[in-house]
């Protein structure tokens, strides 16, 4: 009987180790897929794929105990050789190569889009089509890398601030936010839905951690075809309680940005250098009411405001270009919302009740995220949704929780794919998603 201790060291190195405790002229042993093969003549650069980037393995006549034929694109191997220094080569470091282990072949040597090149000069349908091998691209691969920074920032800054992380439901009776976007399902022969946010769940559970955080997926039933939607998208929730104001959410967002730009600058400056991206400034983000904001575009670009109680995208670009032009900053919340434009379960603004106590934050022109104060009190609840003519069915445990009282609270939600997409300047959010869910793509 065998008994295991934990994780077992390997043999093969990884770049950060060859990097970090090998030295020239030290024989070492690597794994990873062939990502490209350019054959010289005497000698041969086999650049393999490993998962902290590029690594180059030089194959010399002479030298090498196997023929260069033995190798193909996109074959997976382990090899053996004399690690050396070459400014030229990626992260300066080369490898001799001396002995080879094939582990795996591909079916299909010919590839359907050229992954080694340094950009993919192809379109986005042939991207989405071939996803797991259009990825394997370093520079497709790095917007994903950059996405897991905000998505770790966002844990790891809440762990900081006393947040429990909590795993909602996405099966439910009723969506959150209302309206027609909904998916719905049969579940087992009873009507359910998917979930268009944790919100319910995320206010229920105030009143056991006074502080909770998710970051999962949510379904917008849409039938948007533009380059800002998608009908599943990742989200990034959080909701806190004993708040002074709706202030308090925007100042935690600001904490977020600041400590997520701050792990991106530091922990992947590979990826950041390589997308050529340039981190916004997140000292300070200013914040400025609805109607006036409206009101100073309208003024400064002689826009006409079709609507006033909502932002269209013209407007949301407006808005962005003034703010970088007014006060230098990438960055804006947009505050007092219509409440005609919010859930049932917004704070109302009590010198104006037609606003409410919430934000959007536009991140060059775009909103990514959406959030603001709730109502705790249970009468007051009530009399809203008595108000908008709603009916309690499928709420009553949401509504419950506020009978046995609740503090002060509120919360948000961050896009994380356009989060992404305005960080490293794509303009289709489908470029910084894994699989797209949309209006014509349920595949692969």
């Amino acid at each position: 009987m065998d008994y295991l201790t934990g994780v077992r060291q390997k043999e093969t190195l990884e770049i950060s180790e060859l990097l970090k405790a090998a030295e020239p002229g030290q024989r070492v042993k690597v794994n990873g897929a062939v990502h490209t093969i350019r054959n010289m003549g005497t000698v041969a650069f086999v650049i393999l794929r490993k998962r902290e980037g590029l690594l180059q393995g030089v194959c010399e006549e002479g030298t090498a105990e196997f023929e260069l034929k033995d190798i193909k694109e996109a074959s997976t191997i382990e090899t053996e050789g004399i690690l050396e220094k070459n400014e030229k080569a990626p992260n300066g470091i080369e490898i001799r190569m001396e002995k080879i282990k094939v582990l795996s072949e591909p079916a299909d040597e010919r590839m359907p889009l050229a992954i080694s090149k340094w950009k993919l000069k192809t379109s986005l349908e042939a991207k989405l089509n071939y996803r797991s091998v259009s990825l394997r691209n370093i520079r497709e691969r790095a917007k994903f890398r950059i996405q897991e920074g905000l998505t770790r920032a966002f844990r790891d800054f809440l762990y900081s601030q006393g947040f429990t992380e909590i795993h909602t439901p996405k099966i439910g009776a009723k969506g959150a936010e209302g309206g027609a976007n909904i998916f719905k399902l049969d579940y087992f022969h009873r009507p359910a839905v998917l979930a268009q946010s944790p919100q319910f769940y995320k206010q229920m559970m105030v009143g056991v951690f006074d502080r909770v955080f998710e970051t999962a997926p949510v379904f917008r039933a849409e039938k948007h075809n533009t380059k800002r939607h998608l009908n599943e998208y990742t989200s990034l929730d959080f909701e806190m309680g004993y708040i002074d104001g709706f202030e308090d959410i925007m100042a935690m967002e600001t904490g977020y940005l600041q400590y997520a730009m701050k792990l991106l600058a530091k922990e992947y400056a590979d990826e950041i250098n390589l997308l050529g991206v340039t981190l916004p400034e997140v000292g300070q983000i200013p914040a400025v009411k609805f109607g006036e904001i409206k009101e100073a575009v309208s003024e400064k670009y002689g826009h006409k405001m079709r609507n006033p109680f909502d932002l269209e995208p013209e407007e949301e670009l407006l808005i962005g270009q003034y703010a970088k032009e007014e006060w230098g900053s990438d960055l804006v919340f947009v505050t007092h919302y219509p409440s005609k434009k919010r859930p049932f379960y917004a704070m109302d603004d009590s010198e104006d009740t037609r606003y409410t106590l919430s934000f959007d934050l536009l991140f060059g022109g775009m909103e990514v995220t959406t959030g603001g104060q709730r109502i705790h009190d249970y009468r007051m609840l009530m009399e809203k949704i008595a108000a908008r003519g709603m009916t309690e069915e499928g709420m009553e445990d949401y509504l419950d929780t506020f009978k046995h009282g609740m503090p002060p609270h509120g919360g948000l939600g961050i896009g994380l794919e356009r989060l992404t997409m305005k960080l490293i300047g794509e303009d289709n959010v489908r470029e910084t998603t894994l699989f797209p869910r949309d209006l014509s793509r349920l595949e692969p």
